[in-house]
């Protein structure tokens, strides 16, 4: 179907759904940027001073910038999983951070955003990050991988397998590792050692970024990491070179797909540990390898906007720029993240991070950008990146089947700028299950310790409940449980009914 035609029949059926449609615009291109482990306060829109990020704050200059958007999770592999089906990872089981060999947590068969997008004519692909696991458990790295993107909606993919600390450190193109040699087998075990290779723990003389906590298995250019892996040596990624790839590989698949409506989901390394940027950006902050994979960021969302503009496809295409989690400083390499840090607050003015059941764990930067349709400006709305599923259903018009996105709200209008309202309650998983129920925020028991020993990220754990009013007390300061036990006693309640009703 041409492009003209195509875009027609989707106007329609938007209007027929009761969204209103300014014409073509009514189904633009997607392209949802997921940043790895971005704080809320990591980019100049955001307040970040001590770094500069010039392609991200023209998208928010030019677009919706949300304040009190979420992830649904607070660690990476969770999030994914909720974006990607409209369901809280909680409801599934294996749904945490995974390791590099675990089996496909996505079954194939299942609506996703990719398979809602492909049925309406979309052409959809997956780049960078992947972390929801591939095949069906031992997978063998040197023949097919199969169950992976291609059988839950993606008609293309290059993708890290997990993660840039995690084996293999070899990219997956569709279903076959990239440029691997036949004659060099890739072998992964999360156990033992499957030779005698050193490793970091065993020399760490041969290394040229040092683990902090873990990491201390397989060396791969230099860098030592989690998990066990052999051969495969034509395959291995460069760390230095990947934002390149990456972004060469999504500014391709826009360029041949300039014809049709496409979807692309391009999931970012950075700014997640190994952070080894590109020589380039060396000196582009005063606050080391940390900063700089911020630069680099940056400078791969400005690749895709720049290829959108020469394309003539940035008017109408719905670009959402966003973070897996909230960030961590130290995840485990000795990077000088730390001790570089300054004056520069990760995430925002809120307690927590990476890992945490406080704010700072899934409030995360959250951009829309689509001139078609959406005004320049800010939201306070209450909106989540769980809500995209059912969102982009009803912007394309599609009919989601029953019992697809059980947790997924259509916030299409909050995310268009066309309404204040978002959502009203918010499930936020940690260590625990906290409840946002408008601007209050409860935070059910917990066991464990306060800080993350490793990391040193406030966990939010208490043998107590915890209740914040983030309108006057965004940075949860004050626990008002003690004072109000009728409203900590009805969230609570809301909580195990939203678990216990699988929806």
């Amino acid at each position: 179907m041409r492009r003209r035609d195509f875009l027609r029949c989707s106007a329609s059926a938007v209007l027929a759904s009761g969204v209103p449609s300014p014409g073509a615009s009514a189904s633009p291109n997607i392209v949802f940027i997921y940043a790895d482990d971005l704080g809320w306060g990591d980019t100049g829109c955001y307040g970040a001073q001590r770094v500069r990020t010039p392609n991200i704050d023209r998208l928010a200059k030019g677009g919706l910038r949300f304040t009190d958007a979420h992830s649904s999770a607070a660690t990476c592999t969770p999030s994914r999983y909720s974006l990607l089906t409209g369901e809280y990872a909680f409801r599934k089981q294996g749904a945490r951070v995974l390791p590099g060999d675990a089996p496909a947590l996505i079954e194939p068969g299942r609506v996703t955003m990719a398979s809602m997008l492909k049925s309406r004519g979309y052409r959809t692909c997956a780049i960078g990050k992947w972390h929801l696991g591939l095949g069906s458990g031992n997978v063998d790295w040197n023949n097919e991988i199969r169950p992976g993107p291609l059988d839950i909606g993606f008609d293309e993919c290059f993708i890290l397998p997990a993660t840039g600390d995690r084996v293999p450190c070899v990219y997956v193109e569709n279903r076959r590792v990239a440029n691997l040699d036949p004659r060099d087998p890739i072998k992964v075990d999360y156990k033992g050692p499957l030779d005698d290779a050193p490793t970091g723990k065993t020399h760490p003389e041969l290394l040229k970024l040092h683990p902090s906590h873990g990491h201390d298995m397989t060396i791969v250019n230099g860098i030592s990491r989690i998990g066990y892996m052999s051969g495969g040596r034509k395959a291995l990624w460069n760390d230095e070179t990947m934002a390149d790839t990456l972004a060469r590989r999504a500014t391709s698949f826009i360029e041949h797909n300039a014809a049709r409506p496409f979807f692309l989901y391009f999931a970012t390394h950075d700014i997640h540990v190994p952070r080894v940027p590109n020589p380039r950006f060396a000196k582009s902050t005063e606050m080391g390898p940390r900063g700089n994979v911020i630069a680099e960021l940056d400078w791969c969302v400005g690749k895709i906007v720049e290829t959108l503009e020469k394309q003539r496809l940035l008017e109408n295409t719905l670009l959402i720029f966003s973070s897996d989690n909230g960030a961590v400083v130290d995840d485990g390499y000795r990077d000088g993240a730390v001790e570089k840090l300054g004056s520069h607050r990760p995430n925002g003015p809120f307690r927590g991070g990476k890992y945490s059941n406080f704010e700072g764990g899934t409030r995360v930067p959250f951009v829309v950008h689509w001139p078609a349709r959406v005004k320049p400006g800010v939201s306070s709305a209450l909106v989540s990146q769980v809500d995209l599923l059912r969102s982009f259903a009803r912007l394309t018009g599609a009919a989601l089947p029953a019992g697809a996105g059980p947790d997924s709200e259509n916030m299409l209008p909050a995310l268009l700028g066309e309404s204040k309202k978002g959502r009203q309650v918010l499930i936020e998983q940690a260590g625990v299950l906290s409840l946002r129920d408008g601007n209050w925020k409860y935070i059910p028991p917990g066991k464990g310790p306060k800080v993350q020993k490793n990391t040193n990220t406030e966990l939010g754990n208490d043998s107590s409940g915890q209740l914040y009013d983030l309108a006057a007390d965004p940075g949860e300061t004050r626990n008002l449980a003690a004072g109000d036990p009728g409203r900590v006693e009805r969230m609570a309640a809301m909580t195990e009914r939203i678990r216990a009703a699988g929806r």
